[in-house]
């Protein structure tokens, strides 16, 4: 490209404005920097570009030519520089986020309502999946961050932050109401019918894990993409269901089932959010994730 960028762009001001002091006005520089400008770029493109008038100067037929394209090149710069403002100020912009049922339902939703309400044009994309798919898209950087639960496994690139407690259970219906207030052992749980999430989910990874350190394997009768529907399978009597304890909370509380109890309590897990360090946030992103951290917890 023949001329420096600033000659070009002095030119372009000088051609708005039809006059080099407005032009050096606009770009906070003196007249006669303008005009060594606009002469330096004549010098290198070899040709008059400006007819000085009474009323101050016009372009040359070459000049013209020359603006249209100039003028083309700097809205585009000048449409970038403004929609960049407007992503800084949180009045444009895109967050990717990766979630199950689970975490978006019970704790990611009020999040993102209080999100929606400060920044209304901030696109906000979740792509629901179980955790090994959400990490998968943040290793691959095609979502901003993911809130997932554990256990879960991630590389050092990955930053990660608990953000809430959950609990494991095991629910049942009426025709299982002669297990109610009884103490079983896990061992029991392979002489029922039961009901679980599929075998690709973090909730069900756990589960089968801390139940093979008792010496127990899970044979369900039903797996199960949600834990909503387990649910509904669990009020009609169909089996025990193994869930998180926040989707049965409605139906436990209405007493149409119950929780199943165990001489050793199912441990804790967390919902965290996570990260891949390798990819920076956008504003946008940024914003909803510090919002997140920000958040006080209790979950020790």
């Amino acid at each position: 490209m023949k001329g420096n960028l600033e000659n070009y762009k002095a030119f372009y001001y000088v051609a708005v404005y039809g006059s080099f002091t407005q032009a050096a006005g606009a770009m906070c520089l003196s007249q006669p920097a303008v005009s060594q400008s606009v002469k330096l770029l004549e010098q290198e493109l070899q040709v008059s570009l400006f007819v000085r008038t009474s009323k101050g100067v016009r372009l040359t037929v070459e000049g013209e030519m020359i603006f249209v394209q100039i003028k083309a090149a700097f809205e585009h710069i000048e449409k970038g520089e403004q929609q960049l403002r407007q992503m800084l100020g949180l009045d444009l912009g895109e967050i990717r986020i990766g979630a199950s049922d689970m975490t978006l339902q019970f704790y990611l939703l009020p999040f993102l309502e209080k999100f929606h309400e400060q920044y209304p044009d901030i696109k906000v994309i979740v792509t629901n999946a179980p955790t090994p798919e959400t990490m998968e898209n943040l290793e691959r950087g095609s979502i901003d961050f993911g809130v997932i639960s554990t256990p879960f496994s991630a590389a050092p690139h990955m930053l990660s932050k608990k953000v809430r407690r959950i609990q494991d259970i095991f629910v049942a219906g009426e025709k299982f109401k002669h297990l109610s207030g009884k103490r079983i052992s896990y061992q029991a749980l392979e002489q029922l019918p039961l009901i679980c999430l599929e075998q690709n989910t973090s909730t069900r990874k756990y589960i089968d894990s801390f139940l093979s350190e008792k010496g127990v394997a899970l044979s369900p009768e039903f797996e199960l993409a949600t834990s909503d529907i387990i649910v509904q399978f669990v009020r009609r009597n169909m089996g025990i269901g193994s869930v998180v304890e926040d989707f049965a909370m409605e139906y436990i509380n209405s007493q149409e089932i119950f929780v199943l109890s165990f001489q050793e309590k199912i441990p804790n897990r967390f919902i965290s959010i996570v990260r891949n360090d390798k990819y920076p946030l956008s504003v946008a992103a940024k914003s909803l994730w510090n919002m997140l951290c920000e958040e006080k917890t209790n979950i020790l």
